[in-house]
């Protein structure tokens, strides 16, 4: 049998854009996204407040520090608040009591600071 676990999460994050008129999704910076091992079109959860949703990634410029909420995404979301965006895989459930998923915090210029 196979479990669904945490696969990655950038802790605390802070969105920089909100516009309901772009292509739905959140774009994340690159280089985020390669530390936590997210790619483009992944499906992501992203935790903030006082919502919860699911949706897909747009890979942004790496270096940029962009969390940007794109189309019914920016509905939810505003620029500075506070997220966690997650990201998931398919393991059995004997390899999970072994597995660690990887964690990345960053700084309020959505900066790396550990892993």
């Amino acid at each position: 049998m196979k479990i669904e676990v945490l696969r990655s999460k950038l802790k605390r994050v802070y969105v920089t854009h909100a516009n309901e008129s772009d292509e739905g999704s959140i774009t994340i910076d690159g280089d985020l996204m390669e530390a936590a091992g997210i790619v483009e079109w992944e499906r992501v959860d992203v935790n903030g407040p006082k919502k919860r949703i699911n949706t897909y990634v747009l890979r942004g410029t790496p270096g940029s520090g962009i969390i940007a909420m794109n189309g019914n995404a920016a509905k939810c979301f505003n620029v500075g608040d506070k997220v966690h965006i997650l990201s998931y895989c398919s393991m059995s459930r004997l390899r999970s009591f072994l597995y660690r998923p990887l964690i990345i915090k960053t700084d309020k210029n959505n900066r790396i600071v550990w892993t």
